[in-house]
């Protein structure tokens, strides 16, 4: 899921862009829960991208506290449900207090699997796979990897994703018709349901209208 709309919701309530993360943090919590009843077992958030460190440093340090937050809150619940806490991303670049808070929840969730709960944390495509790329020309230079060999699944083991399935859907709230630089290689036969409800309004209803959008679609895989 691409959650967007924060800053526009705070807008529309007259309220400050932080009060809007905050209420998205709530959504995060009602999706979380649907897809568990829904039998999701991979669920990947989009919660902070390379360009989002551009943003006003006062923004930026709000929502790093909310992510901080939000995991030492939740780890308890996380366990109970049998979540397994994950990151794909730049962990490197965030704030070592947070970066602390992650390595421990995910630590000690790494045995559940109930859901696989992934956040897209310092997170860009395009970064992603140059890692990848940079990845793979150090291994041709010391000559563990054959040019040659290299297949589509060697590209996949380098990502950040690797052992993680492709996404079979990718969400989009607020309207924005478009992919914002997330798991470019990953989505290549997602299906995308863009819907115009902004993030911290999409609930439980949302996502089940999603999952019915999805299910009625025929996948063909380039096939006919």
């Amino acid at each position: 899921i691409i959650m967007d709309g924060n800053g526009r919701w705070a807008k529309k309530h007259h309220l400050p862009r932080l009060s809007g993360h905050e209420a998205g943090r709530k959504s995060v919590k009602r999706v979380v829960q649907a897809a568990i009843d829904h039998g999701v077992r991979y669920l990947t958030l989009y919660a902070f991208s390379v360009e989002n460190w551009q943003r006003p440093r006062e923004e930026v340090q709000g929502l790093m506290g909310l992510l901080r937050g939000v995991i030492r809150e939740e780890l308890s619940e996380m366990s109970k449900e049998g979540i397994r806490l994950r990151t794909i991303g730049r962990r490197q670049d965030l704030p070592e207090a947070v970066r602390e808070e992650l390595e421990s929840a995910i630590e000690k969730t790494k045995g559940h699997t109930k859901l696989d709960l992934i956040l897209a944390l310092s997170y860009g495509s395009r970064v992603e796979i140059t890692e990848a790329m940079q990845g793979m020309a150090r291994e041709v230079k010391a000559g563990k990897l054959d040019p040659d060999q290299i297949r589509e699944e060697t590209v996949a083991e380098h990502l950040y994703t690797h052992g993680i399935p492709d996404p079979d859907l990718l969400i989009r709230t607020s309207g924005e018709m478009r992919i914002s630089n997330f798991m470019l290689w990953q989505i290549s036969y997602a299906e995308i349901v863009v819907t115009p409800v902004l993030w911290p309004d999409f609930g439980e209803e949302d996502f089940a209208k999603a999952l019915a959008d999805y299910a009625a679609r025929d996948r063909r895989f380039g096939g006919i």
